[in-house]
């Protein structure tokens, strides 16, 4: 059986590791920002990828209930 652990991926790259750890990243800073919008606005907001770097793009407003 071979050994899985980290340090013995067969056919992993360094920069496959890079970029799994960058998404990770990037997913925690997503969740961060969509917490604090939330927290601190009355908007809706999604996270999604953006060529412009935006990490959370809002959508409609929420509506209070009548």
């Amino acid at each position: 059986m071979q050994n899985q652990s980290s340090t013995n991926h067969p056919g992993a790259s360094i920069a496959d590791f890079q970029d799994h750890a960058e998404q990770q990243h990037v997913a925690a800073q997503q969740k961060a920002a969509l917490q604090h919008a939330h927290a601190h606005s009355p908007g809706y907001f999604i996270t999604q990828d953006s060529a412009f770097g935006n990490l959370i793009l809002p959508v409609l407003p929420r509506l209070d209930p009548e």
